[in-house]
């Protein structure tokens, strides 16, 4: 089971950027209001380099190619994104917010530090070593 988790986590956790770049695809105008009320200049030039590292850092992590690299780029989006949209906290459930982003650095910190695990590419020909 062991051998497994690395590969659970990194789908778990590749899931909600994945998720939010898809969103951020399929209705970039509504994206792209909420950038613009938070007080954000060039909203929607900013809104193509956040879809796409989005999706690359999430397929980055998910598929565990360069996973390192894809977790800093994440965290990278993720320290601004945090600041500016999920620090008012008289808002309801930013703090949640706010808090999730902190678990989500977290764990891509941990990516950052132990790399993808088993089941990667990152592994190289060693993915399906030792296993029965």
């Amino acid at each position: 089971m062991e051998k497994f988790t690395p590969l659970v986590a990194r789908i778990f956790l590749s899931a909600i950027f994945l998720k939010a770049g898809i969103d951020k695809v399929l209705d970039p105008a509504s994206t792209q209001q909420y950038m613009e009320s938070k007080g954000l200049p060039f909203a929607g030039l900013l809104l193509i380099p956040t879809i796409i590292v989005l999706l690359v850092g999430g397929l980055s992590v998910l598929l565990g190619f360069k996973a390192r690299l894809g977790a800093w780029l994440l965290i990278g989006f993720l320290i601004p994104a945090t600041l500016i949209f999920h620090t008012d906290f008289s808002a309801p459930g930013q703090d949640i917010q706010f808090f999730k982003n902190l678990g989500l650095m977290g764990g891509l910190l941990m990516i950052t530090c132990f790399g993808a695990g088993s089941f990667s590419f990152d592994q190289g020909n060693r993915l399906f070593n030792n296993v029965p």
